[in-house]
């Protein structure tokens, strides 16, 4: 019977709350740098949330950003060494809130980058408060009574805007919620970081998680609650295919 071993990126055990989806999307993107060969050629920025947790179980070299600055740190990161592998990892609120102005300008310029944005539709790591990503009707600890997109907006679809951006390198939405999903998110990592190594251009995966703690519930009501209120919001797959592919 064939054993799993932890990933080198992987040093120690993660340190995300019980049923957090960070902890499966942290083990996906270090097996497939591993795969790739750059364990020891990567450099990671980590945004200010949940991802901070990262300092203490993600064995790679690794940078901690001001709040909302990965995206623009990392490209800063290719630019001083093309030669390794630059990575982003941040949370909505960090990547599409805080952050907005740097993420899609990483991604206008096209910068030869890889990010990758955990969406669990709330500012996990301060107290549970609404995000841009937050879908209509969710209760959060600013919108005890759900999101009311009248006088709040609707969700931010960050990954359709930069799919339309002109030569980026691959955009795609995966999720953790099964296992059907969880397959399918391995190979859009992979696209996603193969296509800086050829050269490609921006990539972007965003990454679906559920978020037990600040959900107000159970990890097998999060998931049901995924399917039923976020995926229709958020669908899977592949926006951008890798230039190859189109």
């Amino acid at each position: 019977m064939k054993t799993l071993k932890r990933p080198f990126m992987q040093d120690e055990p993660n340190h995300f709350c019980s049923g957090c989806g960070h902890g499966i999307a942290n083990r996906i993107i270090a097996e497939v740098v591993e795969e790739f060969g750059y364990e020891k050629k990567s450099i990671t920025t980590l945004g200010v949330g949940c991802s901070c947790n990262m300092n203490f179980s993600w064995g790679g070299d690794k940078l901690q950003c001001a709040h909302g600055r990965a995206s623009a740190v990392v490209t800063g990161v290719k630019v001083a060494r093309p030669d390794v592998l630059a990575m982003s990892y941040q949370g909505d609120g960090d990547a599409y809130v805080i952050g907005i102005a740097e993420t899609l300008n990483a991604a206008y310029r096209n910068a030869n980058v890889t990010v990758f944005v955990i969406n669990n539709n709330n500012f996990a790591m301060t107290g549970g408060q609404m995000s841009w990503t937050t879908v209509p009707d969710q209760i959060t600890t600013t919108s005890s009574r759900g999101r009311d997109v009248y006088t709040t907006g609707t969700p931010m679809k960050v990954p359709e805007m930069v799919s339309t951006f002109d030569n980026i390198g691959y955009v795609a939405r995966g999720s953790v919620h099964s296992v059907k999903e969880i397959n399918a998110l391995k190979k859009y990592v992979r696209a996603a970081i193969e296509a800086q190594i050829n050269g490609e251009g921006y990539s972007l995966v965003e990454i679906l998680a559920p978020c037990p703690t600040n959900w107000g519930l159970n990890l097998e009501e999060s998931l049901k609650w995924m399917e039923k209120d976020v995926l229709p919001h958020y669908p899977t797959g592949e926006l951008l295919k890798r230039k190859g592919d189109r």
